[in-house]
């Protein structure tokens, strides 16, 4: 009984810690170049509450929503691919990851060149990037969170959530429907 009380109040701390933090909001800069993936717009994700969990190697797992995005450092990018041109926004993904504690700037060397980070999608679809590629400190291109496209929230095929990554020349990488993000250490 004590162990679960134990861990309602772990959660619940952990929860305000991360309101905190998102209120708070990370400083990072980057730029971001032109090449984005576009598609038609529908009507807007059905349940825009959805949140999108952090987790894995951070300090502190997350569990964010639209609301909770809103309030960080926002970027956007017109950008375009198969010939359609498109405004995404969101964060940096390297402002979400720093945001849940991500070992990133001067803590990113020796062992920690081994994490990686996964992103998940609402089908399963997966995709990984090396933690050090979006690490400013390493490179200079950015990947971003996005959660509105020409000014509106994504539609259902896209969201609420989308990884874009603007400076890649395929858009292979670019996770629609983006339920959660792990950062995990290769295995030996």
């Amino acid at each position: 009984m004590i162990a679960g009380r134990t861990g309602v109040v772990r959660a619940v701390t952990r929860r305000i810690f991360v309101l905190l933090v998102v209120l708070a909001g990370g400083v990072v800069s980057n730029a971001f170049p032109a090449h984005v993936e576009s598609h038609r717009h529908a009507e807007p994700a059905a349940n825009a509450a959805t949140t999108l969990a952090v987790g894995g190697e951070v300090a502190r797992p997350l569990a964010l929503d639209r609301s909770a995005l809103a309030v960080m450092p926002r970027h956007v990018v017109r950008a375009g691919a198969h010939g359609v041109e498109s405004e995404f926004a969101g964060v940096a993904l390297i402002d979400v990851l720093r945001a849940a504690g991500a070992p990133l700037g001067e803590a990113l060397r020796g062992p920690n060149l081994a994490l990686y980070v996964r992103i998940t999608a609402a089908d399963g679809y997966r995709v990984v990037y090396a933690l050090a590629e979006l690490d400013p400190k390493f490179r200079d291109d950015g990947v971003l969170l996005v959660d509105t496209r020409d000014g509106k929230p994504l539609d259902a095929a896209e969201g609420p959530f989308r990884l874009v990554a603007p400076a890649e020349k395929r858009p292979g990488r670019w996770v629609r429907q983006v339920t959660r993000i792990d950062v995990l250490k290769a295995a030996d």
